[in-house]
């Protein structure tokens, strides 16, 4: 089966889920494709660029805010404030990345947490509390689907997000591919050696982190339009931490395992309540523990590991074959 095949047959298993599910169920479908872009931004700069970040969760509530106060103080179109809260927290990374070049690894990772701690209640600060509404929040309205489409508002929505992420998904497996991605892998592997090959480390390091604050930010408008409801309490440490946890369930460095991290940020919280009210935490980190004992590498490196060993297997055969060819020639 081709990648083309398997690519179609996924897009129309995609298409075909929410008219199959109740509304509940396609809302956390919904989840899942909002948290799979998220994933995939702070992938791209942890697992290709080697930037440690504990703070993701404030640029998600960067975006939530940006496309709930617009929506609220101007009579701006719902879809236009993705792009428009994806911009602002592109510029808000980019500028949080410039200081932070002086750090790295673990050193990094300190000021990111501060962001995600400090963000709260920064949105409950006084002099912003008019726009960000204080500790209330901000309600929104649920976007309704064009006239034209026989679908409700949840159904809506999930291809609204679906029509979103699908664009990010593409412009990401295009940027690894090209130079600029080679270059912000080479930087993941070795800094000094990328630097000296002529690549501009501090462009690049800053331009990943802002893309990366770009994909979350987005992730975070359409979390605001799909809730329609967003307060400082809906952005805890614990995501940021979640993000982080998803990309390692899912895989580091893979673009598919972005999917299988937000399957798992937003399920197993939900069926670890479901198994003990008493102690969900405690399920939820014994499902942990036990998926990284049977996946150190993440689904993704699972699906990698079970799907080389024939390609490896057939490269191996060949090198023997040509190696035995040549043995076999008489010397001159």
């Amino acid at each position: 089966m081709t990648h083309a095949t398997i690519a179609c047959l996924f897009a129309a298993i995609l298409i075909v889920l929410p008219f199959a599910m109740s509304d509940y169920h396609v809302f956390q479908l919904t989840t899942v494709v909002i948290y799979s872009i998220a994933l995939l931004g702070l992938n791209l700069l942890i697992g290709f660029n080697g930037q440690i970040s504990l703070g993701h969760g404030a640029f998600f509530a960067v975006g939530a805010y940006t496309a709930a106060i617009l929506l609220q103080r101007t009579d701006i179109p719902y879809w236009a404030t993705v792009p428009l809260a994806g911009a602002i927290c592109f510029a808000t990374g980019f500028l949080f990345g410039l200081p932070a070049l002086r750090l790295e690894g673990l050193y990094l990772a300190l000021p990111t947490f501060a962001l995600a701690v400090a963000t709260p209640q920064l949105l409950t600060w006084n002099a912003l509390a008019h726009w960000t509404g204080g500790v209330q929040g901000v309600t929104l309205l649920k976007p309704d689907p064009p006239a034209f489409l026989p679908i409700n508002a949840d159904q809506w929505l999930y291809f609204f997000c679906l029509g979103c992420a699908a664009p990010l998904y593409l412009i990401a497996v295009n940027l690894l591919r090209a130079r600029t991605g080679r270059a912000i892998v080479a930087i993941r592997d070795h800094s000094l050696a990328a630097s000296a090959m002529g690549i501009d480390t501090a462009f690049y390091k800053t331009a990943t982190f802002g893309v990366s604050a770009m994909f979350t930010g987005i992730a975070g408008a359409l979390s605001a339009l799909v809730t329609q409801y967003v307060a400082p309490d809906s952005f805890p440490i614990f995501l940021s931490l979640s993000f982080l946890v998803g990309i390692v369930v899912g895989g580091i460095a893979s673009i598919s395992g972005a999917v299988f991290g937000a399957v798992f940020v937003v399920f197993v919280p939900n069926l670890a309540d479901s198994i003990s009210k008493a102690a969900p935490l405690a399920v939820y980190g014994i499902a942990l523990i036990t998926l990284m004992y049977l996946m150190p590498t993440g689904v993704a490196g699972l699906l990698r590991s079970v799907r080389w060993p024939p390609r490896r297997a057939q490269q191996i055969a060949r090198l023997t074959a040509k190696s035995k060819a040549l043995d076999a020639e008489p010397s001159p």
